[in-house]
């Protein structure tokens, strides 16, 4: 695939704004070629009867909606705030409400698909929230503060069966898989040495 097209993959399922330098990393590219493919990304997006548009504000950039399509949008949205979570949107929240704060791809592994879409949607109801965590150099998710405070309680850990539920280890040998053991290195005993050796002489 070509440089436009990964970038393009990216920007699709990012619930926010990617740096250029971010993008470089991920797609193992120089600054400059991702440079030139988000401006060939521009000229294929920016263009009125298109529905996506490419949006870049300093060093960041995001595919966004057509500013001519904001009504339909809004009215979407508006239903989607108000209306009933749907079954796989339940499930990511719990993911994230027991096992949370983690990032979008432990929670893809536990789910088995990608949730960005989930993640965004669950972001406009306010039900989560995300934050940078510079040390491991992603975005981890969590419950926001107002899911709390709707739910009654004060912290994560009041949850019903938080702590069985946290503990579980069918998910944590999912999310943290131990290494194989090494296997064992052969060694050869004193006699069958002696007769390699006399076998190498002859």
């Amino acid at each position: 695939m070509k440089l436009p097209g990964k970038i393009e993959s990216l920007l699709f399922v990012a619930s926010k704004p990617l740096t250029i330098r971010k993008i470089a990393e991920l797609v193992g590219a120089d600054e400059a070629d991702v440079r030139q493919a988000i401006e060939s990304l521009r000229q294929l997006y920016n263009i009125e009867d298109r529905g996506i548009q490419l949006a870049q504000h300093a060093n960041s950039v995001q595919l966004v909606t057509n500013p001519l399509s904001a009504k339909i949008v809004a009215d979407f949205l508006k239903d989607e705030r108000s209306g009933e979570l749907t079954r796989p949107s339940l499930e990511t929240l719990t993911i994230i409400a027991y096992r949370g704060p983690l990032p979008k791809s432990e929670i893809d592994l536990i789910r088995g698909v990608n949730c960005a879409l989930i993640l965004r949607n669950l972001m406009v109801r306010g039900l989560i929230t995300a934050r940078e965590d510079r040390q491991r150099m992603t975005t981890l998710y969590e419950l926001s503060f107002d899911f709390l405070r709707h739910l009654g309680i004060r912290e994560v850990r009041e949850l019903p069966d938080y702590g069985r539920l946290t503990a579980d280890q069918n998910l944590d040998r999912l999310l943290h898989p131990k290494p194989p053991p090494a296997e064992p290195v052969a060694t050869l005993g004193n006699d069958q040495a002696d007769a390699e050796e006399q076998r190498d002489e002859a």
